[in-house]
């Protein structure tokens, strides 16, 4: 199982700073089709740390995710699979 941020997320940053595995990036600075953070559904180890840290409460584990928010789930995964997935991106690209 994998975590999910859902569109609650306003791009804090926070879960990436506690992200053991380095696995959760964020969307392209104003990207409309990608304004998340995103969880590599692969490198995803199910810690949890992302979940305590998230202020908001927008992260939930995948079989967790509010019916509202299921379609996030799918994004999440096309971030990694056709969407720009990792790339170099500096502390100010989360704001």
């Amino acid at each position: 199982m994998t975590h999910v941020i859902t569109r609650l997320c306003i791009r804090g940053g926070e879960c990436v700073d506690v992200c053991p595995e380095g696995s959760i990036v964020p969307g392209p600075p104003g990207s409309p089709e990608w304004p998340y953070l995103y969880i590599d559904p692969v490198r995803c180890i199910d810690c949890g740390a992302c979940i305590t840290e998230c202020q908001i409460g927008a992260i939930f584990p995948e079989l967790d995710v509010p019916a509202i928010y299921q379609e996030d789930i799918e994004q999440n995964r096309q971030f990694f699979s056709r969407g720009p997935g990792y790339w170099k991106f500096m502390r100010e690209d989360l704001k």
